[in-house]
């Protein structure tokens, strides 16, 4: 019969495994380190492991397929689990996580690894800066749309240079801020269609892009200015532009 099938780019797929976490059927594994449909009779195809993907892989088609047995799809997930499925393989460096600041709650409560002083260190060396990085991923491209970070967002958008140009980014610019970077010059695609979904799907509070001063940047916030327009949403929202030496440059 022909029917809505999914079907996975797997040569855009990075292998996060989040799709396999949210197909409910247990139809979507990982081989090899790709997301592959695993059978037919296991997938509904109604699609919603769509907005799970973080890089566009998935899409619904229409096909001749073998039609959906909920009972088989049921006992191939009884039996090997979707959150095992997930574990065995892809990057994991791209899973959606938030990150807990280490500095709150009670400290008499909080789990903490000891380890022993590096003596290595030189006596004079500066003492570690906490980062202000509050989830993961932070690429633009591989951030899933939905992640739960979003709810009630402050955005950072920021090119991925400005952090290294500027010694106190974190606690100026990052600090308090969902943070996803890019490099217009780069990276293939424009970030607009991106952002727009994010933008239009969570309740963002407010967006700040961090560019550097030079011209290729200028696609960053082309790209925001225009997610903006079509999110349907007045977002307040501001540029900081940074030289190559480290400076905020002032408008």
């Amino acid at each position: 019969m022909v029917r809505n099938i999914i079907q996975i780019d797997r040569e855009r797929c990075v292998g996060c495994g989040l799709c396999v976490n949210a197909c409910q059927e247990g139809a979507i594994g990982l081989v090899d380190g790709k997301a592959m449909l695993l059978r037919d009779d296991y997938c509904d195809g109604l699609g919603k492991c769509l907005p799970s993907c973080p890089v566009g892989a998935l899409e619904v088609v229409q096909r001749k397929a073998t039609p959906f047995d909920k009972a088989a799809a049921s006992a191939h997930k009884a039996a090997t689990g979707k959150a095992g499925a997930a574990s065995e393989g892809g990057c994991p460096g791209s899973r959606a996580q938030s990150l807990t600041p280490s500095m709150g709650g009670c400290p008499g409560s909080r789990s903490q690894t000891i380890s022993r002083p590096d003596t290595s260190a030189p006596a004079d060396a500066a003492p570690a800066v906490a980062s202000a990085l509050r989830q993961w991923p932070v690429q633009i491209k591989l951030v899933p749309v939905n992640a739960p970070y979003f709810s009630g967002a402050h955005l950072l958008i920021a090119a991925d240079c400005a952090a290294f140009a500027m010694g106190d980014f974190h606690s100026r610019v990052m600090k308090n801020k969902i943070t996803l970077i890019g490099c217009p010059k780069l990276d293939e695609g424009d970030y607009s269609e991106k952002l727009t979904a994010i933008l239009s799907q969570n309740d963002i509070r407010s967006v700040t892009v961090a560019r550097m001063e030079v011209p290729c940047c200028g696609g960053l916030s082309s790209a925001v200015i225009t997610a903006l327009q079509n999110c349907g949403k007045m977002i307040p929202w501001q540029v900081v532009t940074i030289s190559t030496d480290g400076r905020i440059l002032e408008d």
